[in-house]
């Protein structure tokens, strides 16, 4: 029977969650990097005993480790992460331009055929590679040094390089999404990038459908048909069937249609998830009932999936990358809260348990399927 590997990243370390495929029965093990915020946990497709952590710190910066044993035991390896060249400007919140610096890797993207090669996406907003599991780390500069650059703000969360998406049929195509500048592309391995933000529209910024500088929360997609996207933006639920040059919103009739974290189904390339929350300032679920919603038509008509979970007195968030599913036959979907519960649905979300409560607010959700 199949089992599943759950890496939870939280404010106070690392949990690693096992059961088999049944998943009705779990094994907890953490914290790992206890007292240390974990931002995010990934494994690599071509080993799935191959993990990457991030760690960092206000007192001592940013760690990367890696696991060669499933995460039963971690090591440190290289963490010079160093911006390729001129440093550079980009905007703050007040109009003045502020220099480049490297604070934290928000998300990493394992290659689906190397172990040892994983994209980093850092804050502030940039995109690193590695070739050798981690020991040296190298800019990939034309993302940083596109001429929009200088006008890139941070969001509330800082100007961060959360979500990277690789081509199934070529790794050398790349989609990325940055908090707030927008959603950019490369076809070439990372070496040049355009905005591929069309029909996004962001009120509040002096140009509603600029270029750049819309805030995306996070992207989605499913392998077997690569060329759709699904975004949770600031406000809005959007989709793009040429692989971003275009946009349209599939809100319909969410209760609201802002949120953090988007996941689609592992079998059903129209499935999709998401968490409404109230509003972006009130980050809490509408009415107090934690409610995950599912669209089976590819957005516009969606579904509450509530049996299991809290609907009354319940005001917690699920931040963006908080949610993942497994691959087995009844898709597994799983997430986690700022309260601290990881809950699990082993029925594509018909059906909810929490896993485990009370652990630090969750930062970050990746599940595995192993043999």
């Amino acid at each position: 029977m199949s089992r599943v590997r759950v890496l939870v990243g939280t404010r106070k370390g690392a949990f690693v969650l096992t059961s088999d495929g049944r998943r009705d029965d779990w094994d907890v093990s953490g914290p790992f990097f206890a007292g240390w915020e974990i931002y995010h946990m990934a494994a690599s497709p071509a080993d799935p005993d191959r993990l990457y952590a991030s760690q960092s710190g206000g007192w001592f910066g940013q760690v990367v480790q890696r696991s060669d044993d499933g995460g039963l035991t971690w090591n440190p390896v290289g963490n010079e992460f160093t911006y390729v060249g001129e440093p550079g400007t980009h905007q703050w919140y007040d109009g003045s331009q502020r220099p480049w610096e490297f604070t934290r890797v928000w998300h990493f993207e394992p290659s689906p055929t190397d172990p040892d090669r994983v994209y980093a996406g850092v804050e502030d907003a940039a995109l690193f590679r590695t070739d050798d599991g981690g020991e040296t780390w190298h800019e990939l500069p034309g993302l940083r040094t596109h001429e929009s650059g200088p006008s890139w703000q941070p969001g509330a969360g800082g100007m961060c390089l959360h979500t990277i998406l690789l081509d199934p049929r070529d790794e050398q195509r790349m989609r990325v999404a940055i908090s707030a500048a927008g959603v950019f592309g490369s076809d070439d391995g990372g070496a040049s990038w355009s905005p591929a933000n069309k029909g996004l529209v962001t009120d509040g910024i002096p140009d509603p459908d600029a270029e750049v500088g819309h805030c995306v929360h996070n992207l989605a997609r499913h392998p077997a048909r690569p060329d759709t996207l699904f975004m949770q933006k600031h406000w809005d639920v959007m989709r793009s069937d040429d692989d971003g040059a275009s946009w349209y919103e599939i809100s319909g009739d969410l209760p609201t249609d802002f949120g953090f974290p988007i996941e689609v189904h592992a079998h059903e390339p129209d499935t999709v998830y998401v968490v409404p929350i109230t509003s972006d300032y009130l980050h809490v679920p509408p009415d107090g009932r934690l409610r995950v919603y599912r669209s089976r038509g590819g957005g516009h008509e969606w579904e509450p999936l509530t049996k299991g979970l809290p609907q009354q007195h319940c005001y917690v968030n699920v931040l963006r990358d908080a949610m993942a599913v497994d691959t087995l036959d009844d898709c597994g979907v799983y997430f986690g809260t700022t309260g601290g519960q990881v809950y699990a649905s082993p029925d594509s979300g018909n059906t909810w348990n929490a896993v485990v409560r009370d652990l630090p607010p969750v930062l970050s959700v990746e599940v595995q399927t192993l043999p």
